[in-house]
């Protein structure tokens, strides 16, 4: 193992809080004395079936725990996943039922070893544990904390103050998510700085059971491609680790230089000497590296991260020929519509699947981002008659041909 000072040089990275550092440094001087790795834990409950980048900080602080020879517990909360976890919301979460929890962990289990070594990680669920408690044990978990802590938690406190219903089982979320890091005798915990309050919750409750506390770091949430919102499907602004190759590689070639440092510093296995080289390039000082080609290392590292080297070389091509040449893709899908009356362009732009909703396509017509045989579409109410073959372009990225039949 690195020394104490080396290894929280690597855990400092991106890292928004330490509670409480000097422990850390502690913990990490008594696993170096007695060659005892520490155990790094990490919850995620799986409420949607992909993983996104945003989802994939927290991976990646695991995977440098790991790289510095520590035990990583990647723990799948099916057991909160069906409570719903309350952070940062404003209304009640609507509940997932057994089966569609357990589909999306079996996704999760699949996305999370294209970055963590599965030889050396522990893969947990909290149903283990939680799934076996009485009632009555569940009753004498709810009692070892109160209702005016909970509500010092600012969402609650919100919500209370503004006269929103807060459900009883959300109360006990954070104690569950607490009650796992005893399950676990975890020496450190990670979570988004929305989990805060839920992290520190275990650290009081192993206080109360006589185990050591677990440090607490938290990680800022990833802000998604329009470089203010966190990351969020629901947003539309977000990089999925399962989308294609090109869809990736592209949409990293689309942040701003000042994202792609945020990127890089959350991201990327770049080592210090390579990220600072991407902040003098970026900021245009002398023997930088300039931000565009800093821009393809990334966008090449992340697509070879979850689809191989050989699809990262195959994207940046594809992105060069497409995008500094001006060419129109020649593997874009064929669509066949079956129509000889005139269809309405948000449609077609859906049956395409070049968007998720009308109401997407409608917004990428008006931002002028939709084309129609090159041409850029104004009208969002526009009627295209059928016409033989056409070619869609939604954004910068996607392109499908559609093909008219009666």
């Amino acid at each position: 193992m690195l020394s104490v000072k080396e290894q929280m040089d690597v855990i400092r990275r991106g890292a928004v809080e330490i509670l409480v550092e000097a422990e850390l440094e502690e913990k990490l001087a008594r696993s170096l004395k007695a060659n005892r790795p520490l155990r790094i834990k990490a919850g995620f409950d799986p409420t949607a079936p992909d993983l996104h980048l945003g989802h994939t900080v927290l991976v990646q602080k695991l995977k440098q725990f790991q790289d510095l020879g520590h035990e990583v517990y990647f723990l799948i909360g099916d057991f909160t996943g069906m409570i719903g976890d309350p952070s940062g919301k404003n209304e009640t979460r609507k509940p997932l039922t057994r089966e569609q929890v357990m589909e999306n962990a079996r996704t999760y289990q699949d996305q999370v070893f294209k970055i963590l070594d599965p030889d050396r990680t522990r893969l947990v669920f909290n149903s283990e544990w939680m799934g076996k408690m009485s009632a009555a044990e569940l009753i004498q978990l709810a009692a070892r904390h109160t209702v005016a802590r909970m509500l010092e938690r600012d969402d609650f406190h919100k919500r209370f103050s503004g006269h929103q219903p807060i459900a009883i089982h959300e109360f006990l979320y954070p104690l569950v998510q607490g009650w796992d890091s005893v399950a676990l005798e975890s020496d450190v915990e990670l979570g988004g700085t929305d989990q805060k309050f839920n992290l520190l919750v275990g650290r009081e409750l192993q206080k109360q059971v006589g185990q050591p506390p677990q440090c607490v770091l938290t990680m800022p949430l990833l802000e998604g491609l329009d470089g203010v919102n966190k990351m969020s499907k629901s947003l539309g602004n977000y990089i999925g680790i399962t989308e294609p190759p090109k869809e990736i590689y592209g949409k990293v070639m689309s942040i701003s230089d000042e994202l792609m440092l945020r990127y890089y510093e959350l991201l990327s296995d770049a080592d210090r000497a390579s990220l600072q080289q991407v902040k003098d390039g970026v900021a245009v000082m002398p023997g930088g590296r300039h931000p565009m080609e800093s821009k393809k290392a990334l966008a090449r590292e992340l697509v070879a991260r979850f689809h191989g080297s050989e699809s990262a070389l195959q994207a940046e091509e594809d992105f060069i020929r497409q995008f500094k040449q001006k060419e129109t893709p020649d593997d874009m899908p064929t669509i066949s519509v079956a129509s000889s009356e005139p269809v309405w362009i948000c449609r077609l732009l859906h049956d395409a699947g070049l968007v998720s909703s009308n109401g997407e396509a409608r917004r990428l017509v008006q931002q002028g981002a939709v084309r129609l045989n090159g041409e850029k579409v104004e009208d969002p109410t526009l009627e295209v008659p059928p016409r033989g073959e056409i070619v869609l372009q939604a954004g910068k990225r996607k392109f499908a041909r559609l093909v008219f039949s009666c």
